[in-house]
């Protein structure tokens, strides 16, 4: 079994969705269980790739035992990695630990300790960030491979909405203003007086 954290909303699922692909393609013979909140299930058909959702909610605790392998795309906390430790996976994919101070985290810092995976790097986007974290493992992922089926209700219907979800909290995952302005078009009508 292959047990992937990302507890979180529907920009960070979907921010996942070339590291999952990845990890897909690299343990064919796995089956592949993502971590994450149950509303985000109608989504996994569209994503492909997932075999089942596990029903969880921020950092953890993640209530699954002895995966083979165990992926963590929630974050660098402490918090998701120990949450993940705690299942007994046979080897975990994680970035490495960082530097925390505060009894708390000390506490966790000590039950990572050993965790090997690259350095968090703030400096880039969020879908990059986990693709280089799976090919620091010799994991290939494409950070292009965003694609998403459309929904079969929505798919018959000319006249389905298009919500676009140009930006995050975190500048990490935002989209490159660059990009943004232009992403809409394609879905767009030409009469549809879209720009």
């Amino acid at each position: 079994m292959l047990l992937v954290l990302r507890a979180l909303g529907l920009g960070d699922l979907l921010t996942g969705v070339p590291a999952l692909r990845g990890l897909r393609r690299a343990y064919p013979e796995h089956r592949l269980v993502l971590a994450a909140p149950s509303p985000l299930r109608p989504l996994l058909p569209l994503i492909g790739g997932v075999d089942a959702l596990l029903d969880v909610s921020g950092p953890g605790p993640v209530p699954l035992h002895a995966p083979d392998i165990a992926v963590n795309l929630h974050g660098r906390g402490p918090e998701s990695t120990a949450a993940l430790l705690r299942t007994a996976p046979a080897r975990l994919l994680s970035h490495a630990p960082p530097n925390r101070t505060g009894l708390r985290a000390m506490r966790l810092m000590r039950e990572i300790r050993g965790v090997r995976g690259p350095r968090w790097r703030e400096d880039v986007h969020e879908v990059r960030r986990w693709c280089d974290m799976l090919a620091w493992f010799g994991v290939p992922a494409d950070p292009a491979d965003l694609d998403i089926a459309a929904p079969p209700e929505t798919a018959r219907e000319a006249e389905a909405p298009v919500v676009i979800h140009p930006g995050a909290a975190y500048p990490a995952r935002r989209w490159p203003p660059s990009g943004t302005p232009r992403s809409p078009r394609p879905c767009a009508a030409p009469d549809s007086g879209w720009w």
